[in-house]
């Protein structure tokens, strides 16, 4: 019975993060497609630094990451590491946001 209930939870979790990128895909095609009937264009200003936000975020990430294992080694409470260590990783994504944010402040 128990696994059953994980099945249908599995299969329904899938199937709806599915369905969501399914309807935005679909969304985002219509929407352009009408902008080309109507002769609307997009500036492509915005791509200049299309990826530079994952990029920061990710690399504060990982620094995060660095970071926080050496909370593992050190003789703490299951409980303190383990906060630690989360605020470690929170902290520096938020830093990466930060510096994303001062970049492309910079160079606009």
């Amino acid at each position: 019975m128990d696994t059953t209930e994980g099945l249908v939870m599995g299969i329904g979790v899938f199937g709806g993060a599915v369905l969501i990128v399914y309807i935005l895909a679909r969304y985002t095609y219509l929407i352009k497609k009408a902008m080309i009937e109507k002769g609307i264009t997009t500036e492509a200003s915005g791509n200049k630094y299309k990826y530079l936000d994952l990029g920061c975020i990710i690399l504060g990430l990982g620094m995060g990451l660095g970071v926080s294992s050496v909370f593992t080694t050190m003789s703490l409470s299951e409980d303190t590491a383990d906060l630690l260590i989360w605020a470690t990783i929170l902290l520096f994504s938020g830093f990466g946001l930060l510096a994303a944010h001062f970049v492309r402040r910079k160079f606009e």
